[in-house]
């Protein structure tokens, strides 16, 4: 696994067992949705290998926020970020790896009052966890007025169109998954 594109492409990743990484297709399609990132915040929910956070990164995101519950992904993701910043540190980059559950840690970060602009969740399949990520997400608010939230879910768990104050604005099908984002009504 390697960054496909930006100021890193082409640095190598570790990636952890036993994760369903985003693969390098997924990615790429991702951020050419989502355009420039230059100086804006990126969360990365489900975090797993930090692969979508580090494409953010070398896309020009300022500051990145991953979230993964399981310590040994965390501690990959940490490797990554620093190996990644070894080759060229911007001024200014904020990063934090939280090794949490993703719905406690929406909730600690609304309670924080931090705010995203790039909210990317890739939960795993087969749990019901895409419907509830969103849920919580409009519930706690902390995407950014004119921010976008991205959930990458499996084709058989569909997202509503409408979830409270999100509204599905683009959905693209990619194998198995799809991507669907959202922003403010």
């Amino acid at each position: 696994m390697h960054i496909i594109s930006g100021i890193y492409k082409g640095i190598m990743l570790k990636a952890p067992k036993g994760i369903r990484p985003t693969e390098d297709r997924v990615r790429k399609a991702l951020f050419d949705i989502l355009g420039e990132l230059s100086g804006l915040s990126f969360l990365e929910l489900y975090a797993g290998s930090g692969s979508v956070g580090l494409e953010a990164l070398s896309q020009g995101a300022q500051s990145l926020t991953f979230v993964e519950k399981d310590r040994n992904c965390s501690l990959i993701i940490e490797q990554n970020l620093g190996h990644v910043l070894s080759k060229a540190r911007p001024d200014g980059i904020k990063a934090t790896v939280l090794t949490a559950d993703a719905m406690e840690s929406v909730t600690k970060l609304a309670k924080q009052a931090r705010r995203f602009d790039v909210i990317f969740a890739d939960p795993p399949y087969y749990k019901g966890l895409s419907e509830k990520i969103l849920q919580s997400l409009d519930e706690y608010d902390i995407l950014t007025n004119s921010g976008c939230l991205v959930i990458q879910h499996y084709k058989k768990d569909p997202l509503p169109a409408k979830q409270g104050n999100l509204v599905l604005f683009k959905q693209s099908k990619y194998g198995d998954s799809f991507l669907s984002f959202f922003n403010h009504l």
